[in-house]
């Protein structure tokens, strides 16, 4: 009987994914002689070697390319074996894995982990921050519960629900808050500044301008929305950002915000898990909790100052 471990083939795994031992170490939280020795013992009990090892770079042998999809396999039905236990108590307890793509996170978080605390107190949150199609294949591989993304992900093997919908707004710098407002069409001719490849809301931002077939006459790119409005702020050129960013991102800004003429630019932000998944129940009441969160958000924004 061949004698390997979970804790074995959570570490081939992430070797397996990351290619590199020492970001293999770090998201395992070890160091990175144990994980080699881990890894060393794992091939000596299989008897065959999983990775090529070389100067600079590890690649997987073609054993070690079939043993990566089985340990996936066992470590995914592991997974759903404890999702099965705690499905089956009254109440969500233990590790929730909650993906959120970067253009929500910051704004909407604070209020969700709140909420959620207060309804399970026993749930042990764990927060992944990236963007949409890492988020979709770390749902698949059954390495986050849920994801709040925006709609629609079409992806067969994931339910989904919708939780808000928000506008767009245009950021332009305080020299020109009376200005008159371009168009959709006209901002391809304006220095547009958007997300960097990858961000669902640059292609987004980029539909609403019907800039999918030719780019603008220039665009500069950033990681973050922070960013993108103190580009702004230093006068070099003009952005859209979501609505519930507008509090948070530009109170260190000298920046007009401008809202479109119907029909705005809007995007609608979900929730989505697994269709397979034992916790959907849960997740549907966790999604409940979400779109009240967002709901509040949206109430406090709406008020009026007060002098």
């Amino acid at each position: 009987m061949i004698n390997i471990t979970l804790k074995q083939l959570r570490y081939f795994e992430a070797l397996a994914r990351h290619g590199h031992f020492g970001k293999a170490a770090e998201a395992c939280a070890i160091s990175q002689p144990a994980l080699s020795m881990q890894i060393k013992e794992m091939e000596e009990v299989l008897g065959a070697s999983l990775f090529e090892r070389g100067a600079r770079q590890i690649r997987l042998t073609h054993f070690g390319e079939v043993a990566a999809e089985r340990a996936r396999d066992i470590l995914r039905a592991t997974e759903e074996l404890g999702d099965l236990a705690r499905a089956s108590r009254e109440r969500l307890v233990g590790r929730l894995r909650i993906g959120v793509i970067p253009t929500v996170a910051p704004y909407l978080l604070p209020s969700v982990v709140g909420a959620l605390t207060r309804s399970y107190p026993e749930l042990d949150i764990h927060v992944r921050e990236t963007v949409t199609p890492n988020l979709i294949d770390e749902l698949d591989e059954g390495r986050l519960d849920t994801a709040i993304v925006a709609l629609p992900v079409s992806e067969g093997t994931l339910a989904e629900t919708a939780l808000f919908s928000e506008r767009f707004v245009l950021v332009r710098s305080a020299r020109e808050a009376n200005a008159p407002m371009p168009s959709a069409d006209s901002l391809r001719e304006m220095r547009l500044l958007l997300l960097e490849e990858g961000h669902c809301f640059r292609d987004q931002a980029l539909s609403f301008c019907n800039l999918q077939s030719g780019p603008p006459r220039e665009v500069l790119d950033a990681s973050s929305l922070s960013t993108l409005v103190q580009m702004v702020s230093a006068g070099m050129g003009v952005t859209l950002i979501p609505e519930m960013a507008v509090p948070v991102e530009t109170r260190s800004a000298s920046v007009a915000i401008s809202r479109f003429e119907a029909p705005e630019p809007t995007r609608t932000i979900g929730m989505v898990w697994r269709r397979r998944s034992p916790l959907a129940g849960q997740l549907t009441e966790i999604a409940d909790i979400v779109r009240r969160s967002a709901e509040g958000l949206t109430a406090l924004r709406d008020q009026p100052a007060i002098s």
